[in-house]
């Protein structure tokens, strides 16, 4: 699964990496967890992209508890297209979550070490990666509620040491496909669903302080 990441590139990387229409107001996030907002990209049917704040998890719109979006903070991208709460979204509402890295832990002994994974060194545009993501609005509440969940696969060999399952990272070249609100062919997507590149990323141990979601600092990421 994927269960916290971090966002800690300047706007005008973000704006250049992702071809956005306006630099985006966003403040560096190094420990985000679920149901908290964090930063997505999307396109217009006019081909514009924009970033927007929607709370991690997603809620179908045809919920009755936006509670259960707690639970849905990831999607199997193998099995997205046959699951109610996933497959419109997959078809019509795609966006992609701009990230720095993202963390996970391995079982060691009767305790966990986190490690964060990040691209690898000389990465382009401050290390940004592209996760897959999947967005709703669920429209039962005061207020329309928007939401995301991001999608995993089958771990590479650097995640493989840790977890069994990683975030789908799409490259820049398919941003395009991903994006496109127009296409509504989910076996288009197929090729670009599955794990990462061996030599993209890193991984390292970090402190356990970043066990804990309040904290949300530049140490999160510090090599122990």
């Amino acid at each position: 699964m994927c269960g916290r990441f971090l966002i800690s590139a300047t706007p005008d990387a973000v704006a250049a990496r992702f071809g956005l229409a306006a630099t985006p107001e966003i403040e560096p996030r190094w420990n985000l967890a679920p149901t908290q907002l964090a930063p997505v990209i999307r396109s217009s049917s006019h081909g514009l992209r924009s970033l927007d704040l929607l709370q991690w998890g997603l809620v179908p719109h045809w919920s009755k508890d936006p509670t259960i979006g707690s639970r849905m903070i990831n999607a199997r991208a193998e099995t997205a297209a046959e699951k109610p709460s996933f497959r419109v979204p997959l078809r019509q509402r795609r966006c992609l979550v701009p990230s720095n890295g993202f963390y996970e832990w391995k079982r060691d002994g009767d305790r966990k070490q986190p490690f964060c994974i990040r691209a690898a060194e000389g990465a382009e545009h401050e290390g940004l990666l592209a996760l897959a993501g999947l967005w709703e609005c669920w429209r039962g509440g005061d207020e329309p509620l928007e939401t995301f969940t991001i999608l995993t696969t089958s771990p590479n060999s650097v995640v493989s040491q840790i977890h069994d399952r990683m975030p789908v990272i799409i490259q820049p070249k398919d941003y395009n496909l991903w994006l496109d609100p127009h296409n509504e062919d989910v076996d288009s997507l197929a090729p670009v669903l599955g794990p990462a590149p061996d030599g993209l990323l890193r991984a390292y141990p970090v402190s356990r302080h970043v066990n804990r979601p309040a904290n949300d600092d530049a140490s999160c990421i510090d090599p122990v």
